[in-house]
């Protein structure tokens, strides 16, 4: 009779454990966030990219210089620089 009795008691016991760590792991898992981190790398392509936000798309020094050049006659490329620069273009393309 007392082996009935303790093995009673052990089933018992045994299932309020169990239902004690369903529920701490319940716990532990409500506890637990999401997260993310960024690389290095990643951060500084973030950096960069902000830099290219922030960069104008056309460079008026550079435009406006040529075209006070073309006013005044001085501005002058031969069409052996531009053949030149085309087909080095297209070469440092294809590499």
């Amino acid at each position: 009779m007392r082996i009935n009795s303790y093995n009673k008691i052990s089933q018992i016991y045994e299932a309020h454990q169990a239902s004690k760590v369903k529920e701490a792991n319940k716990i532990n898992a409500i506890k637990k966030k999401d997260g993310v981190e960024i690389s290095n790398i990643g951060r500084d392509i973030q950096v960069a990219k902000e830099g290219l936000k922030r960069a104008p798309d056309i460079r008026y020094d550079k435009v406006n210089d040529i075209i006070k050049r073309m006013e005044s006659g001085t501005y002058n490329i031969s069409a052996q620089e531009i053949a030149d620069k085309i087909v080095n273009k297209y070469f440092d393309e294809t590499i």
